[in-house]
């Protein structure tokens, strides 16, 4: 029962996000689309590869402390191939800066959705 709740919370996180983003998308088009764009051209391939620009994102997203961003941004690690030593390593980064309740979000949220989008990805 409780990896069901996991599945759901990661999932549904994501579902969560997606929705209000496409409520944000029908008062303000423009506001919507020119962050998006923008974000799609940030995340391209360039000097710095896609996986990199994750685990990038990942980082700031711990120290940041936003949760959406962290599942969001583990997902997106885990669909360009990263491995758990390179999660380890960013984790470790993030945490290095970000102190305790940096860590906190690293060794939970960011671990249980590396584990879980994992599993279901691959």
């Amino acid at each position: 029962m409780e990896n069901n709740e996991h599945v759901n919370y990661f999932d549904q996180s994501i579902s969560d996000y997606k929705r209000g983003t496409t409520r944000m998308q029908e008062y303000l088009p423009e506001v919507t689309r020119g962050y998006f764009e923008f974000t799609e051209e940030a995340f391209k391939e360039g000097a710095i590869d896609k996986k990199e620009k994750q685990l990038m994102a990942l980082a700031i997203s711990i120290y940041a402390q936003d949760e959406y961003c962290i599942i969001y941004h583990t997902k997106g690690a885990v669909e360009n191939g990263i491995s758990e030593a390179e999660l380890m390593e960013t984790l470790a980064i993030s945490t290095a800066l970000g102190g305790g309740a940096a860590f906190a979000q690293a060794v939970t949220l960011a671990t249980d959705a590396y584990a879980h989008y994992q599993q279901k990805l691959h």
